[in-house]
């Protein structure tokens, strides 16, 4: 299972920023899927947490995200 790893970032305090983690997709996706279909459900997270903004993301395995962090 992948996992979109979000780094974000209050609008009003770019200082303050946190890890997201957002479970992607089924077992099998591959990465590329994950970087080209993960786009819009951090657009749809960016527009349900409107005062954030995501200054980068990833594409992570589960099994590896502690280590990716």
């Amino acid at each position: 299972m992948l996992v979109l790893a979000l780094s974000v970032c209050l609008a009003q305090s770019p200082a303050t920023c946190k890890e997201v983690n957002l479970t992607y997709l089924a077992n099998n996706a591959t990465p590329m899927q994950c970087m080209r279909y993960g786009q819009p459900e951090i657009a749809k997270w960016n527009m349900t947490h409107p005062g954030w903004r995501v200054k980068k993301w990833r594409c992570v395995p589960a099994d590896r995200l502690e280590k990716a962090i």
